[in-house]
């Protein structure tokens, strides 16, 4: 409420200064100012309630997607951690399919889903597919449990960013296909953390917005990954330099290869 208090009195104080500046100095009445200059000033007295109406959008949408990716830790001590992880999956429109399941539990456009996985309790998760959901780093504590997770999709998500990657070494010992395609938060810093999932047999990377060296990465990833079979289509492969000046984020990525190369020299 306060912020709306600074709004409304800046706006006021705004007003009063114009109203001032405008008074006559003569008793004939002041001329009527044209069409565009009534409605600059019209938008310049509504400017700050603007900018507060979509501060205000933009925190509300923050809150909604930190309540969505909350822990799930009632429902685990009721149903147990394999139907709190499937609960959470659904919720955010995402699906699965349990270990040694041919069927796949999916919500549809509206959220709606199937309750028969309740069916299913002390079941692991075999495939997770969250792509373009609002999955985030917080959210993935429902599923850290998931000892037996071959299968990860979060193609598309926009919540997914480098501290999303750097928790994935919990699946370290099972998880064999990753796709981070499309994801825009994701950066080389992020990339290189994915050293850890020495089982991957399968990586997606492309098309990742925040990369600028793809050339580089896809080595670097190789390198780090050598029984994975990386995809990274969406990118021009060029490995050149422009100008004799090393293009912006090839640095970074040929630091994290140092990086890994000393860690297996050592």
């Amino acid at each position: 409420m306060s912020a709306a208090f600074m709004s409304l009195r800046r706006c006021c104080q705004r007003s009063a200064l114009l109203a001032v500046a405008k008074r006559p100095w003569s008793s004939s009445p002041a001329p009527t100012p044209p069409l565009h200059s009534r409605f600059l000033l019209f938008l310049t007295q509504r400017f700050y309630d603007v900018e507060m109406l979509l501060s205000w959008g933009q925190r509300q949408k923050r809150m909604a997607i930190h309540r969505r990716n909350a822990y799930y830790g009632y429902t685990k001590n009721l149903y147990g951690a394999d139907i709190a992880a499937a609960f959470y999956v659904l919720s955010l429109k995402g699906g699965f399919r349990f270990v040694g399941q041919s069927e796949w539990f999916r919500a549809d456009r509206r959220g709606k889903f199937n309750w028969d996985f309740l069916n299913h309790k002390d079941t692991l998760l075999e495939e997770v597919n969250m792509s373009h959901t609002d999955i985030n780093s917080g959210g993935l504590a429902n599923l850290e449990g998931q000892t037996s997770l071959r299968t990860l999709s979060v193609r598309g998500c926009s919540e997914v960013d480098d501290w999303f990657l750097a928790r994935l070494h919990v699946f370290q010992d099972s998880l064999e296909e990753l796709d981070i395609s499309h994801c825009p938060r994701v950066t080389v810093g992020g990339l290189a953390a994915l050293r850890n999932l020495k089982g991957l047999r399968r990586l997606d990377v492309s098309s990742l917005a925040a990369v600028s060296s793809p050339g580089l990465v896809v080595l670097l990833l190789e390198e780090m990954l050598p029984r994975c079979q990386v995809v990274a289509s969406g990118y021009d492969h060029s490995l050149g330099q422009f100008g004799g000046e090393e293009p912006e984020g090839q640095g970074e990525a040929r630091e994290a290869g140092d990086c890994v190369r000393k860690e297996r020299v050592l």
